[in-house]
Formats: C-alpha cells, sequence, structure tokens
C-alpha cells in the first residue's frame, strides 16, 4: 500500500496509523469506483382482454406459444409483465475509457426469453484509441437487429410486433461500435451460436463459437443541414449464424440468416413523425423463409399526450412446397404451404404521474391461412381474425 507524504507525516508523530490510513484509503478507493455507478430500470405492468379466449388458453394467437408476442401473458388476466435493473458505469471520454453494464430482467418477460440466471445483459465496456475510436462490448448483449426494443417503454407501442418475434434478442461475444462521422456509424462483431433450430433464436448458447454467429450493420443518421429532416435515421443489419446439425431438415442448410433495414423520419410537422421496418428471415427447420413489413406513425398532442400506430404485413412460405409451414412469430398458424397475416395496433400513450408511462391499446391481428388462428382442441377449427384490449403501465427509475 502507498501513502502520501501527508499520511506518513502525521503517522510518524503518533496522530495516525499506518493501519488505519490504509483501511480508510481502501474505503475511498471503493466510494471513488462506485460514484460513478448510476443504477436504472423499470417495473412494467398491464390488464390484457382477448375475446375469444376463455382462462389460461395458451392457444390463442396473442398468448402461450409465442412468449415475446406479450410476454407470455394470459389472454384475460392482470400481469406483470417485467421488472428491469441496471448498473452502469459509462465510458467517459478517455481514449482507454472502460466501464460496465449489468442488467437483470425478471418476470413473464423473461420467463419467455429463456434468460440464463435473469440476466438480460452483462458486458464489459472497452474503448481502443484507433481513428475515432472504438467502443467495445464484450459479454452478453442486446442484438443489432430490429425496430423494436426488448426495454418495454422505448417502444411505441404495448405489444410487440411480428418482426421482433423473427430476430434474436440477445447474444453472448463482442461488438464494435465505430463513428466514423457525425453521420454514419457501424457495428459488427461476433458471439456465440444463437439460432435454436425451427426459426427461432436463443437467449443463451448451444454450441458456442462451434456454430458462430456474425453480425454487421451501418446506421446513417441525418445531420442538421437537412432541416426538418435532421435526426432521421437509416439502419441496416445482418445476422448470420450456425445452427447444431441435428436441427437441419429439408436441406435449408445449417443454421439461419437474418436481414433487417429500418427507417425514422421527422416531419415538417413537429409533432408528427414515421417509421418503418423490414425483416426476413431464411432458417433451418421452417422448410424456407418469411418476411415481414411495418410502418410506424406517432402524433404528439403535447409534452403527455401521444398516439401511436402500427400496421404490418408478415408472410412466410416453404422452399419446398410439398411440406408444411410453422410461423416462427405465431406458432398457432396451421401448418400449411402458404400463410400470411397483417395486424393493425392503436395505442394511446399518457403521462399521467412523474415517472410513470401509461397506455391503452386495441389490436386486431387477421390471419389469411386456413383455418385461422387456432382457439381450440383439436387443431382444424379456428377464426380468421383476433382482437386484444390491453391497459399497461410502466415506472422508470
Amino acid at each position: 500500500m502507498k501513502f502520501n507524504k501527508w499520511t506518513l507525516g502525521l503517522a510518524a508523530v503518533g496522530v495516525v496509523s499506518l493501519t488505519s490510513a490504509a483501511r480508510a484509503d481502501e474505503t475511498n478507493m471503493v466510494k471513488t469506483a462506485l460514484s460513478s455507478t448510476t443504477i436504472s430500470g423499470y417495473v412494467d405492468v398491464s390488464a390484457q382482454f382477448t375475446p375469444q379466449s376463455g382462462g389460461n388458453n395458451t392457444s390463442h394467437p396473442n398468448t402461450g406459444n409465442a412468449p415475446n408476442y406479450y410476454y407470455g401473458n394470459a389472454a384475460n388476466s392482470i400481469n406483470l409483465n417485467a421488472v428491469d435493473i441496471a448498473l452502469d458505469k459509462p465510458l467517459d471520454e478517455s481514449p482507454w475509457a472502460s466501464g460496465y453494464h449489468v442488467e437483470f430482467l425478471l418476470g413473464q418477460q423473461a420467463t419467455g426469453m429463456g434468460l440464463p440466471n435473469n440476466i438480460r445483459q452483462a458486458y464489459v465496456t472497452l474503448r481502443t484509441p484507433v481513428g475515432n475510436g472504438i467502443d467495445w462490448k464484450v459479454g452478453i448483449f442486446d442484438t443489432i437487429v430490429g425496430y423494436e426494443s426488448t426495454t418495454t417503454y422505448n417502444n411505441p407501442n404495448y405489444s410487440h410486433s411480428y418482426g421482433y418475434n423473427m430476430e434474436p434478442t440477445t447474444h453472448t461475444g463482442i461488438l464494435g461500435n465505430y463513428k466514423a462521422t457525425d453521420w454514419i456509424s457501424m457495428q459488427a462483431g461476433i458471439a456465440d451460436e444463437s439460432y435454436g433450430g425451427f426459426g427461432g433464436y436463443n437467449a443463451g448458447s448451444t454450441s458456442g463459437l462451434y456454430h458462430p454467429t456474425f453480425m454487421w450493420g451501418p446506421t446513417l443518421t441525418a445531420p442538421d443541414s437537412f432541416g426538418w429532416a435532421k435526426g432521421a435515421t437509416l439502419s441496416f443489419a445482418t445476422i448470420m449464424t450456425g445452427g447444431n446439425n441435428a436441427n437441419v431438415s429439408n436441406g435449408n442448410g445449417n443454421g439461419a440468416k437474418t436481414y433487417y433495414a429500418g427507417i425514422t423520419l421527422p416531419t415538417p410537422i413537429a409533432a408528427l413523425k414515421f417509421g418503418a421496418s423490414f425483416d426476413y428471415l431464411n432458417a433451418a427447420n421452417i422448410s424456407g423463409n418469411e418476411w415481414d413489413a411495418a410502418v410506424y406513425s406517432t402524433y404528439q398532442f403535447n409534452d403527455k399526450l401521444s398516439l401511436n400506430l402500427r400496421a404490418e404485413y408478415f408472410e412466410g412460405k416453404p422452399l419446398d412446397t410439398a411440406g408444411a409451414y410453422t410461423s416462427t412469430i405465431n406458432p398457432n398458424l396451421p401448418p400449411a404451404t402458404y400463410n400470411d397475416a397483417q395486424e393493425v395496433t392503436a395505442t394511446v400513450q399518457y403521462a399521467l404521474w412523474a415517472n410513470v408511462l401509461t397506455r391503452l391499446e386495441f389490436r386486431w391481428d387477421h390471419s389469411n391461412g386456413n383455418p385461422g388462428y387456432q382457439y381450440t382442441t383439436p387443431a382444424g377449427t379456428g377464426v380468421q381474425n383476433a382482437f386484444m384490449l390491453a391497459a399497461q403501465a410502466v415506472y422508470q427509475f
């Protein structure tokens, strides 16, 4: 242990002991380390009503077999969706800065995602002074693809899109981010296997780097010179991952490929914003491919009230027309040689209490498959339309 000259002088005349000084110095070091750490998170609760279902009917398209769709909630119930707690030590401006992020997710959303030990993210952040500086994440981190986030209040709607359920959510690996200019940045990384077969991704790893996942994609941001369009973003991303050979069928290769494009666009009307996304998945065990296109709009009436709209078209088509197709975003769509579906969602969002986001949402889903959404057993009976009414409250801290 090293001491400064003042401490050594006081010890020499008996004012302090070196043992107590050492303890005080260690305490100060801990306080210094913790002083730059922040804690944040949220609690997400909801009430959900789906008229076609009774009780805990998990064969409804809005529940059960598609857990990320509505967080695995029962169709008609009050639910604890998520409790999220995060610890952060952000990077400073130094060329060799370091930090960390640890985030725990509890509740039905975490159960549906299958997170190992309820850890959503846990990574070390590092900066290397190459060019403008490359910022690295090493550990478990959120995926780079998608218009919607696992963090519920960051999304314009309570329910997730079809596209969200086609995408991976979490990776374990190394991710680098480089900001070349104010208007272009790039992400690239490698991670453990994240494809679990049958068109679905894993939150955890099954085969590590034996079947690695590669990811990359640029983001363009409109500079101030674009006038009313400043701040608009255009993002592209690709995820390519291997899969276990035992999970390969129908000659569709080993693993999965996800392609994503998304745009956010302000308008000359400051209160009105638009967005759009496109997801394409080609994966083993689903006998083909599926894609989803979504459009979003938000009108901010004032600092408390907004209206958020979303419309989607999803299509799944097998490569082998003699095979049966099973949807990733909704396993309750019946096997068929062709399936497609649409949904429209309207969400009224209001901030009545401090730190609390409240929403009221109506959603309509329509299946073009036959017999449509499955509600009863045995399969073969169902309806083409599904409806949902939900209320949500999220406290952020």
